[in-house]
Protein backbone atom coordinates (compact mmCIF):
# COMPACT_ATOMS: atom_id res chain seq x y z
CA UNK A 1 0.00 0.00 0.00
CA UNK A 2 1.45 3.47 -0.56
CA UNK A 3 2.81 5.56 2.21
CA UNK A 4 0.50 7.78 4.34
CA UNK A 5 0.20 11.76 3.50
CA UNK A 6 2.85 13.51 6.21
CA UNK A 7 0.94 16.71 5.62
CA UNK A 8 -1.88 18.65 4.47
CA UNK A 9 -1.78 20.72 1.32
CA UNK A 10 -4.60 22.70 2.76
CA UNK A 11 -4.05 24.92 5.76
CA UNK A 12 -6.43 24.70 8.91
CA UNK A 13 -8.72 27.65 9.16
CA UNK A 14 -8.67 29.54 12.34
CA UNK A 15 -9.71 32.95 13.75
CA UNK A 16 -5.66 34.14 14.92
CA UNK A 17 -3.06 33.02 13.07
CA UNK A 18 -1.44 29.60 13.73
CA UNK A 19 1.67 28.95 15.07
CA UNK A 20 3.97 27.42 13.02
CA UNK A 21 5.57 24.06 14.02
CA UNK A 22 8.40 22.34 12.89
CA UNK A 23 8.45 18.58 11.68
CA UNK A 24 9.60 16.76 14.52
CA UNK A 25 9.00 13.51 16.96
CA UNK A 26 8.12 15.80 20.22
CA UNK A 27 7.83 19.04 20.74
CA UNK A 28 9.43 20.39 23.37
CA UNK A 29 7.45 22.58 26.14
CA UNK A 30 9.24 25.64 27.37
CA UNK A 31 8.91 24.39 30.72
CA UNK A 32 11.71 21.71 29.70
CA UNK A 33 14.12 24.43 30.19
CA UNK A 34 14.23 24.57 33.73
CA UNK A 35 16.39 22.62 35.84
CA UNK A 36 13.62 21.44 38.41
CA UNK A 37 10.12 20.63 37.73
CA UNK A 38 7.59 23.36 37.01
CA UNK A 39 6.00 22.81 40.43
CA UNK A 40 9.03 23.39 42.34
CA UNK A 41 10.01 25.94 40.28
CA UNK A 42 6.55 27.39 41.34
CA UNK A 43 7.24 27.18 44.71
CA UNK A 44 10.66 28.84 45.08
CA UNK A 45 10.10 31.75 43.51
CA UNK A 46 6.66 32.28 45.39
CA UNK A 47 8.23 32.03 48.96
CA UNK A 48 11.53 34.20 47.81
CA UNK A 49 8.86 36.96 46.43
CA UNK A 50 7.20 36.99 50.08
CA UNK A 51 10.37 36.43 52.23
CA UNK A 52 11.83 39.11 50.51
CA UNK A 53 9.03 41.53 50.08
CA UNK A 54 8.77 41.08 53.78
CA UNK A 55 12.16 41.61 54.30
CA UNK A 56 12.55 44.83 52.74
CA UNK A 57 9.17 46.11 54.24
CA UNK A 58 10.88 45.50 57.60
CA UNK A 59 13.93 47.13 56.92
CA UNK A 60 12.27 49.85 55.52
CA UNK A 61 10.09 50.10 58.43
CA UNK A 62 13.13 50.26 60.26
CA UNK A 63 15.15 52.99 58.57
CA UNK A 64 11.89 55.15 59.13
CA UNK A 65 11.91 54.72 62.78
CA UNK A 66 15.70 55.40 63.34
CA UNK A 67 15.65 58.28 60.50
CA UNK A 68 17.89 56.35 58.50
CA UNK A 69 17.88 57.44 54.87
CA UNK A 70 16.53 54.95 52.38
CA UNK A 71 19.00 55.48 49.87
CA UNK A 72 21.23 53.49 52.04
CA UNK A 73 21.78 49.94 51.90
CA UNK A 74 23.36 47.13 53.16
CA UNK A 75 24.81 44.12 51.18
CA UNK A 76 22.09 42.34 52.46
CA UNK A 77 19.74 44.67 50.97
CA UNK A 78 21.29 44.80 47.55
CA UNK A 79 21.13 40.92 48.11
CA UNK A 80 17.31 41.04 48.84
CA UNK A 81 16.28 43.54 46.01
CA UNK A 82 18.09 41.57 43.36
CA UNK A 83 16.39 38.43 44.79
CA UNK A 84 12.64 40.85 44.54
CA UNK A 85 13.18 41.32 40.88
CA UNK A 86 14.29 38.38 39.78
CA UNK A 87 10.65 36.43 41.70
CA UNK A 88 8.81 39.33 40.38
CA UNK A 89 10.18 39.03 36.39
CA UNK A 90 9.45 35.02 37.09
CA UNK A 91 6.08 35.74 38.05
CA UNK A 92 4.80 37.71 35.45
CA UNK A 93 5.29 34.80 33.49
CA UNK A 94 4.17 32.61 35.46
CA UNK A 95 1.12 31.12 33.66
CA UNK A 96 3.40 31.75 30.49
CA UNK A 97 6.48 30.42 31.06
CA UNK A 98 7.74 30.65 27.55
CA UNK A 99 8.76 34.62 28.91
CA UNK A 100 11.83 33.28 30.77
CA UNK A 101 12.50 31.12 27.93
CA UNK A 102 12.46 33.54 25.34
CA UNK A 103 14.96 35.85 27.47
CA UNK A 104 17.47 33.24 28.51
CA UNK A 105 17.64 30.22 26.49
CA UNK A 106 17.26 32.02 23.16
CA UNK A 107 18.57 29.95 20.33
CA UNK A 108 20.79 31.33 17.33
CA UNK A 109 19.87 31.28 13.89
CA UNK A 110 22.01 28.62 13.14
CA UNK A 111 20.28 26.65 14.93
CA UNK A 112 16.91 26.33 13.56
CA UNK A 113 18.69 26.13 9.46
CA UNK A 114 20.18 23.41 11.31
CA UNK A 115 16.52 21.71 12.20
CA UNK A 116 15.39 22.79 9.08
CA UNK A 117 17.67 20.60 7.33
CA UNK A 118 17.29 17.47 9.70
CA UNK A 119 13.81 18.16 9.48
CA UNK A 120 13.98 17.70 5.18
CA UNK A 121 15.90 14.31 5.70
CA UNK A 122 13.52 13.28 8.17
CA UNK A 123 10.06 13.99 5.66
CA UNK A 124 12.08 12.06 3.09
CA UNK A 125 12.97 8.99 5.33
CA UNK A 126 8.83 9.14 5.89
CA UNK A 127 8.17 8.93 2.73
CA UNK A 128 9.66 6.00 1.65
CA UNK A 129 8.26 3.76 4.41
CA UNK A 130 5.30 1.65 3.44
CA UNK A 131 2.62 1.37 5.97
CA UNK A 132 -1.23 1.33 5.45
CA UNK A 133 -2.66 4.49 4.60
CA UNK A 134 -4.37 6.24 7.04
CA UNK A 135 -7.36 7.54 5.33
CA UNK A 136 -9.25 6.04 2.46
CA UNK A 137 -9.29 9.22 0.21
CA UNK A 138 -6.11 10.77 -0.82
CA UNK A 139 -3.25 8.45 -0.51
CA UNK A 140 -1.08 9.63 -3.10
CA UNK A 141 2.46 11.32 -1.87
CA UNK A 142 2.74 14.97 -2.86
CA UNK A 143 6.36 16.23 -4.06
CA UNK A 144 8.23 17.51 -1.62
CA UNK A 145 8.88 21.14 -1.62
CA UNK A 146 12.71 22.65 -2.83
CA UNK A 147 12.76 24.19 0.75
CA UNK A 148 12.78 23.00 4.16
CA UNK A 149 9.25 22.10 4.95
CA UNK A 150 7.26 23.49 8.32
CA UNK A 151 4.07 21.31 8.90
CA UNK A 152 1.55 23.90 9.59
CA UNK A 153 -1.26 21.61 10.29
CA UNK A 154 -0.04 17.89 10.77
CA UNK A 155 3.12 16.23 12.88
CA UNK A 156 4.09 12.18 12.63
CA UNK A 157 3.53 10.09 15.43
CA UNK A 158 4.26 6.72 15.25
CA UNK A 159 4.07 6.99 11.72
CA UNK A 160 0.42 7.99 11.57
CA UNK A 161 -1.06 11.89 10.95
CA UNK A 162 -2.16 13.53 13.76
CA UNK A 163 -3.83 16.91 13.67
CA UNK A 164 -1.84 20.02 15.36
CA UNK A 165 -4.51 22.27 16.45
CA UNK A 166 -3.68 26.23 17.41
CA UNK A 167 -4.02 27.05 20.55
CA UNK A 168 -7.10 28.48 20.70
CA UNK A 169 -8.46 25.44 19.32
CA UNK A 170 -7.34 23.51 22.49
CA UNK A 171 -8.67 26.34 24.98
CA UNK A 172 -12.05 25.30 23.11
CA UNK A 173 -11.39 21.55 23.52
CA UNK A 174 -10.62 21.89 26.92
CA UNK A 175 -14.12 24.06 27.27
CA UNK A 176 -16.29 21.16 25.62
CA UNK A 177 -14.40 18.77 27.45
CA UNK A 178 -15.01 20.60 30.57
CA UNK A 179 -19.01 21.03 30.07
CA UNK A 180 -18.54 24.82 29.42
CA UNK A 181 -19.28 24.88 25.79
CA UNK A 182 -21.85 23.04 24.25
CA UNK A 183 -20.43 20.79 21.45
CA UNK A 184 -23.59 21.44 19.66
CA UNK A 185 -23.23 25.74 19.44
CA UNK A 186 -20.01 25.30 18.00
CA UNK A 187 -21.04 26.11 14.66
CA UNK A 188 -22.68 29.15 15.53
CA UNK A 189 -19.58 30.15 18.03
CA UNK A 190 -16.72 29.45 15.46
CA UNK A 191 -18.39 30.34 12.39
CA UNK A 192 -16.20 27.85 10.73
CA UNK A 193 -18.08 24.69 10.20
CA UNK A 194 -14.98 22.75 9.23
CA UNK A 195 -13.46 23.78 12.38
CA UNK A 196 -15.99 22.87 14.46
CA UNK A 197 -16.07 19.16 13.24
CA UNK A 198 -12.43 18.97 14.08
CA UNK A 199 -12.48 20.34 17.67
CA UNK A 200 -15.78 18.23 18.68
CA UNK A 201 -14.12 15.56 17.38
CA UNK A 202 -10.69 15.93 19.21
CA UNK A 203 -13.13 16.81 22.38
CA UNK A 204 -15.25 13.77 22.29
CA UNK A 205 -11.64 11.34 21.88
CA UNK A 206 -10.65 12.62 25.06
CA UNK A 207 -13.97 12.12 26.44
CA UNK A 208 -14.14 8.09 25.75
CA UNK A 209 -10.51 7.67 25.76
CA UNK A 210 -10.95 6.20 21.89
CA UNK A 211 -9.33 6.87 18.86
CA UNK A 212 -11.58 7.93 15.70
CA UNK A 213 -8.41 7.87 13.11
CA UNK A 214 -10.45 5.56 10.99
CA UNK A 215 -13.26 7.90 10.72
CA UNK A 216 -12.56 10.43 8.15
CA UNK A 217 -12.54 14.02 8.69
CA UNK A 218 -11.36 16.01 5.61
CA UNK A 219 -12.69 16.02 2.17
CA UNK A 220 -16.45 16.62 2.97
CA UNK A 221 -18.77 20.03 2.80
CA UNK A 222 -19.53 20.79 6.15
CA UNK A 223 -21.28 23.84 5.64
CA UNK A 224 -23.83 21.77 2.76
CA UNK A 225 -25.29 20.04 6.05
CA UNK A 226 -25.70 22.63 8.67
CA UNK A 227 -29.07 22.81 9.98
CA UNK A 228 -30.53 19.99 7.38
CA UNK A 229 -28.98 16.80 7.45
CA UNK A 230 -26.90 16.11 10.13
CA UNK A 231 -25.93 17.77 14.04
CA UNK A 232 -22.73 17.47 16.18
CA UNK A 233 -20.56 15.65 13.16
CA UNK A 234 -17.29 14.35 13.75
CA UNK A 235 -16.58 13.14 10.28
CA UNK A 236 -18.32 10.97 7.63
CA UNK A 237 -18.89 7.70 6.87
CA UNK A 238 -17.57 6.06 3.19
CA UNK A 239 -19.84 3.41 1.59
CA UNK A 240 -18.64 2.31 -1.83
CA UNK A 241 -21.14 2.90 -4.64
CA UNK A 242 -21.14 0.27 -7.65
CA UNK A 243 -23.88 0.60 -10.41
CA UNK A 244 -25.99 -1.53 -11.92
CA UNK A 245 -26.87 -1.58 -15.78
CA UNK A 246 -27.81 -0.58 -18.35
CA UNK A 247 -31.41 -1.01 -17.19
CA UNK A 248 -33.95 -0.80 -19.89
CA UNK A 249 -37.15 0.63 -18.42
CA UNK A 250 -40.19 1.71 -20.38
CA UNK A 251 -37.95 1.88 -23.35
CA UNK A 252 -35.01 3.89 -21.93
CA UNK A 253 -31.89 2.79 -19.74
CA UNK A 254 -30.57 4.14 -16.47
CA UNK A 255 -26.98 3.27 -14.68
CA UNK A 256 -28.44 2.59 -11.33
CA UNK A 257 -26.20 3.86 -8.57
CA UNK A 258 -26.25 1.36 -5.55
CA UNK A 259 -24.65 2.08 -1.71
CA UNK A 260 -23.25 -1.06 -0.15
CA UNK A 261 -20.86 -3.22 1.69
CA UNK A 262 -23.11 -6.31 0.43
CA UNK A 263 -20.67 -8.21 -1.97
CA UNK A 264 -22.42 -9.65 -4.58
CA UNK A 265 -25.70 -7.61 -4.23
CA UNK A 266 -24.49 -5.09 -7.12
CA UNK A 267 -23.35 -8.43 -9.45
CA UNK A 268 -26.39 -10.07 -8.71
CA UNK A 269 -28.56 -6.64 -9.51
CA UNK A 270 -26.62 -6.47 -12.59
CA UNK A 271 -27.46 -9.49 -13.72
CA UNK A 272 -30.83 -9.17 -13.30
CA UNK A 273 -30.73 -6.22 -15.56
CA UNK A 274 -28.90 -7.80 -18.58
CA UNK A 275 -31.32 -10.76 -18.67
CA UNK A 276 -34.25 -7.99 -18.41
CA UNK A 277 -32.42 -6.02 -21.25
CA UNK A 278 -32.01 -8.95 -23.32
CA UNK A 279 -35.36 -9.58 -23.23
CA UNK A 280 -36.69 -6.49 -24.43
CA UNK A 281 -36.91 -4.41 -20.95
CA UNK A 282 -39.35 -3.86 -18.57
CA UNK A 283 -42.72 -1.67 -17.94
CA UNK A 284 -42.66 -0.16 -14.94
CA UNK A 285 -46.53 2.11 -14.35
CA UNK A 286 -46.90 4.28 -11.56
CA UNK A 287 -49.94 3.94 -9.54
CA UNK A 288 -50.61 6.31 -6.99
CA UNK A 289 -48.69 9.47 -5.91
CA UNK A 290 -49.14 11.07 -2.51
CA UNK A 291 -48.01 11.17 0.74
CA UNK A 292 -50.01 10.92 4.21
CA UNK A 293 -49.76 12.33 7.52
CA UNK A 294 -52.42 10.91 10.47
CA UNK A 295 -53.00 13.62 13.71
CA UNK A 296 -54.78 11.74 16.64
CA UNK A 297 -57.09 14.12 18.27
CA UNK A 298 -59.09 13.75 21.51
CA UNK A 299 -63.00 14.40 22.04
CA UNK A 300 -64.64 13.97 25.68
CA UNK A 301 -66.71 11.62 23.91
CA UNK A 302 -67.27 8.76 21.36
CA UNK A 303 -70.03 10.55 19.49
CA UNK A 304 -68.22 14.04 19.15
CA UNK A 305 -65.31 11.96 17.76
CA UNK A 306 -67.77 10.49 15.12
CA UNK A 307 -69.27 14.10 14.65
CA UNK A 308 -65.96 14.78 13.33
CA UNK A 309 -65.32 12.11 11.24
CA UNK A 310 -68.85 12.29 9.48
CA UNK A 311 -67.81 16.10 8.67
CA UNK A 312 -64.05 15.71 7.05
CA UNK A 313 -65.69 12.35 5.31
CA UNK A 314 -68.23 14.35 3.62
CA UNK A 315 -67.75 15.47 0.04
CA UNK A 316 -69.45 18.54 0.53
CA UNK A 317 -66.68 19.95 2.87
CA UNK A 318 -63.55 18.14 0.49
CA UNK A 319 -63.25 21.56 -1.54
CA UNK A 320 -63.35 23.67 1.91
CA UNK A 321 -60.99 21.63 3.58
CA UNK A 322 -58.57 21.52 0.47
CA UNK A 323 -58.48 25.25 0.35
CA UNK A 324 -57.51 25.67 3.69
CA UNK A 325 -54.55 22.77 3.35
CA UNK A 326 -53.33 24.09 0.31
CA UNK A 327 -52.20 27.62 1.55
CA UNK A 328 -49.06 25.44 2.94
CA UNK A 329 -47.50 25.26 -0.12
CA UNK A 330 -47.58 25.21 -4.13
CA UNK A 331 -47.30 21.65 -4.62
CA UNK A 332 -49.27 20.15 -2.14
CA UNK A 333 -52.59 19.35 -2.71
CA UNK A 334 -55.10 17.79 -0.88
CA UNK A 335 -56.22 14.09 -2.27
CA UNK A 336 -58.67 12.65 0.18
CA UNK A 337 -58.77 12.44 4.13
CA UNK A 338 -60.06 8.70 5.51
CA UNK A 339 -60.34 8.67 9.37
CA UNK A 340 -60.71 5.90 11.62
CA UNK A 341 -61.85 5.96 15.67
CA UNK A 342 -60.79 4.33 18.59
CA UNK A 343 -63.15 5.51 21.44
CA UNK A 344 -62.95 8.84 22.03
CA UNK A 345 -59.99 8.97 19.71
CA UNK A 346 -60.20 9.83 16.17
CA UNK A 347 -57.10 9.26 13.65
CA UNK A 348 -57.04 11.38 10.41
CA UNK A 349 -54.81 10.43 7.25
CA UNK A 350 -54.77 13.15 5.26
CA UNK A 351 -53.13 12.24 2.09
CA UNK A 352 -51.20 15.08 -0.48
CA UNK A 353 -48.95 15.15 -3.65
CA UNK A 354 -45.73 16.93 -2.91
CA UNK A 355 -44.12 17.69 -6.32
CA UNK A 356 -40.52 16.30 -6.53
CA UNK A 357 -39.70 16.63 -2.46
CA UNK A 358 -40.17 13.13 -0.42
CA UNK A 359 -43.13 15.72 1.28
CA UNK A 360 -43.56 14.63 4.81
CA UNK A 361 -42.91 18.62 5.46
CA UNK A 362 -45.31 19.50 2.78
CA UNK A 363 -48.18 17.39 4.22
CA UNK A 364 -47.39 18.20 7.85
CA UNK A 365 -47.42 21.98 7.23
CA UNK A 366 -51.26 21.27 5.79
CA UNK A 367 -52.29 19.26 8.45
CA UNK A 368 -51.20 22.05 10.59
CA UNK A 369 -53.55 24.68 9.11
CA UNK A 370 -56.82 22.04 8.51
CA UNK A 371 -56.38 21.40 12.21
CA UNK A 372 -56.14 24.88 13.32
CA UNK A 373 -59.38 25.56 11.00
CA UNK A 374 -61.26 23.07 12.69
CA UNK A 375 -60.80 24.09 16.26
CA UNK A 376 -63.23 27.18 15.53
CA UNK A 377 -66.62 24.47 14.97
CA UNK A 378 -64.62 22.21 16.78
CA UNK A 379 -63.53 23.70 20.26
CA UNK A 380 -63.84 20.98 22.55
CA UNK A 381 -61.25 18.56 20.04
CA UNK A 382 -57.73 18.25 21.76
CA UNK A 383 -54.72 17.66 19.29
CA UNK A 384 -53.10 14.47 20.94
CA UNK A 385 -49.89 14.83 18.26
CA UNK A 386 -49.48 15.70 14.71
CA UNK A 387 -48.59 12.24 13.70
CA UNK A 388 -50.94 9.55 15.84
CA UNK A 389 -49.14 6.40 14.05
CA UNK A 390 -52.33 5.82 11.55
CA UNK A 391 -50.00 7.69 8.43
CA UNK A 392 -47.68 5.47 9.12
CA UNK A 393 -44.15 6.47 8.59
CA UNK A 394 -40.99 4.34 8.93
CA UNK A 395 -42.67 1.55 10.18
CA UNK A 396 -44.24 -2.34 8.87
CA UNK A 397 -48.20 -1.04 8.96
CA UNK A 398 -51.44 -2.99 7.08
CA UNK A 399 -52.45 0.47 5.98
CA UNK A 400 -49.62 1.64 3.87
CA UNK A 401 -49.77 -2.48 2.33
CA UNK A 402 -53.38 -2.10 1.18
CA UNK A 403 -53.90 1.87 0.68
CA UNK A 404 -50.61 2.92 -0.07
CA UNK A 405 -47.87 5.82 0.46
CA UNK A 406 -45.76 7.67 -1.38
CA UNK A 407 -45.36 6.20 -4.61
CA UNK A 408 -47.36 2.84 -5.24
CA UNK A 409 -46.02 0.91 -8.55
CA UNK A 410 -46.06 -2.21 -10.07
CA UNK A 411 -43.40 -3.30 -13.25
CA UNK A 412 -43.19 -6.44 -15.12
CA UNK A 413 -41.09 -8.04 -17.60
CA UNK A 414 -41.19 -10.99 -19.27
CA UNK A 415 -38.01 -12.82 -19.86
CA UNK A 416 -37.20 -15.16 -22.63
CA UNK A 417 -36.88 -18.85 -21.64
CA UNK A 418 -33.04 -18.81 -23.21
CA UNK A 419 -32.29 -15.71 -21.41
CA UNK A 420 -33.27 -17.74 -18.00
CA UNK A 421 -31.23 -20.85 -19.24
CA UNK A 422 -28.11 -19.11 -20.12
CA UNK A 423 -28.12 -16.38 -18.40
CA UNK A 424 -29.65 -16.90 -15.19
CA UNK A 425 -28.35 -20.85 -15.39
CA UNK A 426 -32.02 -21.92 -14.47
CA UNK A 427 -35.47 -22.88 -15.43
CA UNK A 428 -38.59 -21.65 -15.74
CA UNK A 429 -40.51 -23.78 -14.27
CA UNK A 430 -38.24 -24.21 -11.44
CA UNK A 431 -38.76 -20.39 -10.63
CA UNK A 432 -42.53 -20.28 -11.22
CA UNK A 433 -42.25 -23.28 -8.39
CA UNK A 434 -39.97 -21.34 -6.13
CA UNK A 435 -41.20 -18.27 -5.57
CA UNK A 436 -44.77 -19.65 -4.95
CA UNK A 437 -42.80 -21.92 -2.15
CA UNK A 438 -40.96 -19.09 -0.77
CA UNK A 439 -42.11 -15.84 -1.44
CA UNK A 440 -45.91 -16.53 -1.20
CA UNK A 441 -46.12 -19.60 0.91
CA UNK A 442 -43.00 -18.87 3.36
CA UNK A 443 -43.95 -15.52 3.61
CA UNK A 444 -47.38 -16.22 4.64
CA UNK A 445 -46.05 -19.22 6.91
CA UNK A 446 -43.90 -16.22 8.73
CA UNK A 447 -47.20 -14.17 9.50
CA UNK A 448 -45.21 -11.24 6.87
CA UNK A 449 -46.54 -8.03 6.43
CA UNK A 450 -45.86 -6.67 2.97
CA UNK A 451 -42.68 -9.24 2.83
CA UNK A 452 -43.60 -11.60 -0.16
CA UNK A 453 -40.67 -11.51 -1.80
CA UNK A 454 -37.08 -12.08 -1.49
CA UNK A 455 -34.87 -9.16 -0.86
CA UNK A 456 -36.29 -6.36 -2.15
CA UNK A 457 -35.08 -3.97 1.39
CA UNK A 458 -31.66 -4.94 -0.29
CA UNK A 459 -32.10 -2.88 -3.66
CA UNK A 460 -34.43 -0.07 -1.77
CA UNK A 461 -32.02 0.55 1.12
CA UNK A 462 -28.85 0.37 -1.72
CA UNK A 463 -30.40 3.19 -4.11
CA UNK A 464 -31.84 4.93 -1.01
CA UNK A 465 -28.34 5.67 0.55
CA UNK A 466 -26.81 6.47 -2.64
CA UNK A 467 -29.55 9.14 -3.97
CA UNK A 468 -29.80 10.78 -0.80
CA UNK A 469 -32.97 9.28 0.62
CA UNK A 470 -34.49 8.92 4.28
CA UNK A 471 -32.55 4.83 4.77
CA UNK A 472 -35.59 4.66 7.56
CA UNK A 473 -38.08 4.43 5.35
CA UNK A 474 -36.79 1.57 3.17
CA UNK A 475 -39.09 -0.15 5.96
CA UNK A 476 -42.73 0.83 4.22
CA UNK A 477 -40.76 1.66 0.38
CA UNK A 478 -39.64 -2.04 0.66
CA UNK A 479 -43.24 -3.31 0.89
CA UNK A 480 -43.34 -5.71 -2.12
CA UNK A 481 -45.19 -9.37 -3.92
CA UNK A 482 -42.89 -11.06 -6.61
CA UNK A 483 -45.22 -13.06 -8.47
CA UNK A 484 -43.81 -15.00 -11.50
CA UNK A 485 -45.86 -17.70 -13.77
CA UNK A 486 -45.17 -19.08 -17.29
CA UNK A 487 -46.19 -17.73 -20.20
CA UNK A 488 -45.97 -18.31 -23.85
CA UNK A 489 -47.01 -22.15 -23.39
CA UNK A 490 -44.63 -22.26 -20.79
CA UNK A 491 -41.21 -21.54 -22.87
CA UNK A 492 -41.15 -17.63 -20.98
CA UNK A 493 -41.08 -16.44 -17.66
CA UNK A 494 -43.36 -13.33 -16.55
CA UNK A 495 -42.21 -11.83 -13.95
CA UNK A 496 -43.45 -8.65 -11.48
CA UNK A 497 -43.13 -6.37 -8.70
CA UNK A 498 -45.60 -4.42 -6.84
CA UNK A 499 -44.50 -2.20 -4.36
CA UNK A 500 -47.61 0.47 -2.73
CA UNK A 501 -45.24 2.82 -0.86
CA UNK A 502 -42.27 3.92 -2.40
CA UNK A 503 -41.40 6.93 -0.69
CA UNK A 504 -38.86 9.26 -2.75
CA UNK A 505 -37.73 12.49 -3.88
CA UNK A 506 -35.21 14.52 -5.60
CA UNK A 507 -35.55 17.96 -3.64
CA UNK A 508 -34.48 18.49 0.08
CA UNK A 509 -32.60 16.51 2.65
CA UNK A 510 -29.88 14.51 1.69
CA UNK A 511 -30.97 14.50 -2.07
CA UNK A 512 -28.12 17.86 -2.28
CA UNK A 513 -25.75 17.04 -1.22
CA UNK A 514 -22.92 16.45 -3.57
CA UNK A 515 -22.33 12.95 -3.87
CA UNK A 516 -25.94 12.03 -3.94
CA UNK A 517 -26.72 14.84 -6.18
CA UNK A 518 -24.34 13.31 -8.23
CA UNK A 519 -25.62 10.07 -8.25
CA UNK A 520 -29.72 11.58 -9.19
CA UNK A 521 -28.26 13.26 -12.01
CA UNK A 522 -26.65 9.75 -13.50
CA UNK A 523 -30.36 8.82 -13.36
CA UNK A 524 -31.58 12.09 -15.34
CA UNK A 525 -33.71 13.13 -11.69
CA UNK A 526 -31.46 15.45 -9.92
CA UNK A 527 -33.97 18.37 -8.95
CA UNK A 528 -37.07 19.35 -9.40
CA UNK A 529 -38.65 18.97 -12.35
CA UNK A 530 -39.20 22.28 -14.99
CA UNK A 531 -41.64 20.63 -17.21
CA UNK A 532 -44.04 18.84 -14.96
CA UNK A 533 -43.72 19.24 -11.00
CA UNK A 534 -42.83 15.94 -9.84
CA UNK A 535 -42.20 14.03 -12.88
CA UNK A 536 -38.89 13.75 -11.17
CA UNK A 537 -39.45 11.91 -8.21
CA UNK A 538 -42.21 9.59 -9.82
CA UNK A 539 -39.35 8.59 -12.49
CA UNK A 540 -37.07 7.70 -9.70
CA UNK A 541 -39.95 5.75 -7.91
CA UNK A 542 -40.01 3.80 -11.47
CA UNK A 543 -36.54 3.07 -11.57
CA UNK A 544 -36.41 1.40 -7.79
CA UNK A 545 -39.01 -0.61 -8.31
CA UNK A 546 -37.64 -1.60 -12.01
CA UNK A 547 -34.50 -2.45 -10.02
CA UNK A 548 -36.11 -4.29 -7.38
CA UNK A 549 -37.61 -6.29 -9.73
CA UNK A 550 -33.74 -7.37 -11.20
CA UNK A 551 -32.94 -7.73 -8.08
CA UNK A 552 -35.53 -10.04 -7.59
CA UNK A 553 -34.92 -12.24 -10.92
CA UNK A 554 -31.16 -12.69 -10.36
CA UNK A 555 -31.84 -14.05 -6.60
CA UNK A 556 -34.01 -16.55 -7.16
CA UNK A 557 -32.57 -17.87 -9.84
CA UNK A 558 -29.20 -18.06 -7.83
CA UNK A 559 -31.79 -20.29 -5.34
CA UNK A 560 -33.19 -22.67 -7.91
CA UNK A 561 -29.87 -23.00 -9.51
CA UNK A 562 -28.21 -23.72 -6.16
CA UNK A 563 -25.56 -21.40 -6.51
CA UNK A 564 -26.25 -18.95 -3.86
CA UNK A 565 -24.12 -20.30 -1.01
CA UNK A 566 -20.85 -20.35 -4.26
CA UNK A 567 -21.56 -17.41 -5.05
CA UNK A 568 -21.29 -15.53 -1.53
CA UNK A 569 -18.39 -17.77 -0.71
CA UNK A 570 -16.84 -16.25 -4.04
CA UNK A 571 -17.72 -13.10 -3.90
CA UNK A 572 -19.01 -11.83 -0.27
CA UNK A 573 -15.89 -13.43 1.66
CA UNK A 574 -12.42 -10.65 2.19
CA UNK A 575 -8.95 -12.63 2.43
CA UNK A 576 -7.88 -9.90 3.83
CA UNK A 577 -6.40 -9.48 7.31
CA UNK A 578 -8.72 -6.95 9.04
CA UNK A 579 -6.49 -6.59 12.16
CA UNK A 580 -3.00 -6.28 9.85
CA UNK A 581 -5.19 -3.91 8.06
CA UNK A 582 -6.42 -1.77 10.75
CA UNK A 583 -2.63 -1.21 12.64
Amino acid sequence: MEAPRLYSTKPVQSLKPTKKIPLEEDTGKASDALPLPLYLTNALFFTLFFSVVYFLLSRWREKIRTSTPLHVVTFSDIIAILSFLASFIYLLGFFGIDFVQSLVFQSSPDVWIAEEEDDEVLLAKEDARKVPCGQALDCSLPPLPPVAPIVTVQKVVDEKPVTVLTEEDEEIIKSVVAGTTPSYSLESKLGDCKRAAAIRREALQRLIGKSLSGLPLDGFDYESILGQCCEMPVGYVQIPVGISGPLLVNGREYSVPMATTEGCLVASTNRGCKAIHLSGGATSVLLKDGMTRAPCVRFGTAKRAADLKLYLEDPDNFETLSVVFNRSSRFGRLQGIKCAIAGKNLYIRFTCSTGDAMGMNMVSKGVQNVLDFLQTDFPDMDVIGISGNYCSDKKPAAVNWIEGRGKSVVCEATIKGDVVRKVLKTSVESLVELNMLKNLTGSAMAGALGGFNAHASNIVAAIYIATGQDPAQNVESSHCITMMEAVNDGKDLHVSVTMPSIEVGTVGGGTQLASQSACLNLLGVKGASKETPGANSRTLATIVASAVLAGELSLMSAIAAGQLVKSHMKYNRSTKDVSKASS
